[in-house]
């Protein structure tokens, strides 16, 4: 595995990293899985910073306080929604990686942690969401010293499985 990328399961929103990416809908105003669990770590005030943002398109990121978690920011990303993959789902999910490793390195976070985004009740597959996620963090990498560390943050086993074997082959 490469030394600037890691893999942890876990919870992300007790991660003391600069950023958490945020797998949110498109209101950014909370919702379930990912999305409920950082809203209910910020608190309340979230919700109302997220309001004065206007909502976020698909594959576009936005950058919010992290409030009373330990992460300094929470960006907020909208992944797509899988309707079986002729509807450019994978162009859209690889935009959210690049848009959050950009807003990243624009409020110079040096340390960021992602979730497995769209592969809850997105249902996008979970090892082709994981190639994209570990290609687009790869690439960013390469010409980027911003982000310097890169955590995958599986909250199940079998997407911690999936990332482990692509990030180790």
């Amino acid at each position: 595995m490469e030394e600037r990328i890691r893999l942890i399961q876990g919870d992300i929103t007790a991660l003391q990293v600069d950023a958490v990416i945020n797998a949110a809908n498109s209101s950014l105003l909370g919702g379930g899985g990912v999305d409920g669990a950082i809203h209910r770590a910020a608190g309340p005030g979230l919700v109302e910073i997220c309001r004065l943002l206007g909502g976020c398109e698909v594959g576009e990121a936005k950058v919010t306080p992290g409030l009373h978690m330990p992460a300094k920011y929470i960006i907020h990303t909208v992944g797509p929604v899988w309707k079986g993959g002729q509807n450019g789902e994978s162009e859209k999910l690889a935009s959210c990686y690049r848009s959050c490793l950009e807003q990243a390195k624009l409020h110079d976070c040096t340390a960021i942690a992602f979730p497995n985004i769209s592969t809850g009740i997105y249902h996008f597959p979970k090892e082709l969401a994981a190639g994209i996620a570990i290609r687009e963090t790869r690439a960013f990498l390469k010409t980027n010293k911003i982000p310097a560390t890169v955590t995958f943050v599986c909250y199940d086993q079998e997407n911690y499985d999936l990332y482990k074997a692509l990030l180790n082959s």
